[in-house]
């Protein structure tokens, strides 16, 4: 098993160069990669199915309401765990693979769909609930195509990379199940809470795509008269 500062170089080389030093995704990966060396033996494919498994899970407490809102919450944070596991296990083992990280890329995907959907269970309107997970989407999505477009690097760390996503959707849950049962200006206050949570992450996920656009603008160049789109 790697050390840290050994699998924070090999994670930034797997990710296109990215800077591991934010406070917030080093300290993500500083969590990962201690709780994998002691299941340095553990197949990488059973953290991501268990972190799928996990984040679907999270909707049913949210539909439940109620305090089962924190156990929604909680369920989300450990399928942000389960899902930086099973890189730390890839990656600090050397069992790293393409397959691997483009599989991880689609289940990262997919318990962002479920995150939006528990929002939407909790009570956030499915309009808000949508553009969250869209906007968890985009910002992947954009650094995607860019990749197809001879773009190499992944770019600066926004907003709203992947950690952010889960600690903002967790605590949402978990603060709408704390606060269930009570009014505020005669509104129930998990719902305030769910709502205004949702609402938040969507403006980071703006802020986040923003950020990428702009950084993507420098690396693509301006438009030219002699630009033409290629098909899709």
């Amino acid at each position: 098993m790697l050390d840290r500062e050994e699998y924070l170089a090999a994670w930034s080389r797997w990710h296109g160069g990215a800077d591991t030093g934010a406070p917030l995704v080093r300290g993500w990966l500083t969590l990962a990669h201690t709780l994998a060396r002691p299941l340095a033996a553990l197949p990488p494919w059973v953290a991501t199915a268990a972190g799928a498994l996990v984040a679907a899970a999270a909707v049913l407490p949210a539909t439940s309401g109620g305090a089962w809102l924190v156990v929604a919450g909680l369920l989300v944070g450990l399928s942000g765990l389960l899902d930086s596991l099973d890189g730390a296990l890839a990656i600090g083992t050397g069992r790293a693979s393409q397959r691997g990280y483009v599989l991880d890329s689609v289940v990262d995907r997919l318990t962002e769909a479920a995150y939006a959907a528990a929002l939407w269970a909790a009570g956030a309107p499915g309009w808000l609930a949508v553009g969250f997970g869209a906007l968890c989407w985009l910002p992947d999505y954009l650094r995607a195509r860019a990749g197809q477009a001879g773009v190499h690097r992944t770019g600066p760390i926004s907003l709203w990379e992947r950690p952010t996503r889960v600690v903002m959707a967790g605590l949402t849950l978990s603060g709408a199940g704390v606060v269930s049962g009570l009014e505020v200006a005669g509104l129930e206050a998990g719902r305030v809470v769910v709502t205004s949570g949702a609402a938040v992450g969507a403006l980071l996920g703006a802020v986040g795509v923003v950020q990428l656009g702009v950084w993507l603008r420098g690396e693509l160049g301006g438009p030219g008269e002699a630009d033409v789109p290629p098909p899709d």
